[in-house]
């Protein structure tokens, strides 16, 4: 079992589903992403760097990119979340839309491979 697997299993219902489906988009685009964690944040990483990763808070959900200038990239295609410069805030009921994650996904990627 990976840390991101094993991060998920101690989360509750609500928050494991939410977290498990950012998990599933990320591994839609970038299918060879391994499992550790990064900053103490379970985390993909993609060729021993960090590309993404969340984490569970009392109030939301965090995810991180790792890189201000992908969420940047986004920020105008996130309305009513926090967008800050690490990180985007989300709740298991108003997750950011699919698209934007892959995005974020492809962008990083495009950064880790420059």
């Amino acid at each position: 079992m990976g840390d991101v697997d094993a991060y998920l299993t101690d989360q509750p219902a609500d928050a494991r589903a939410a977290l498990q489906h950012i998990a599933d988009l990320v591994l839609e685009v970038a299918p060879d992403a391994e499992q550790g964690t990064s900053y103490g944040a379970p985390a993909f990483r993609w060729r021993g760097r960090p590309l993404l990763g969340f984490a569970a808070a009392k109030a939301h959900l965090s995810l991180f990119v790792f890189a201000p200038e992908v969420n940047d990239r986004v920020r105008d295609r996130l309305p009513g979340f926090r967008v800050t410069k690490g990180l985007v805030a989300f709740t298991p009921d108003a997750m950011p839309p699919d698209e934007v994650v892959r995005d974020m996904v492809r962008f990083r990627l495009e950064q880790l491979e420059a």
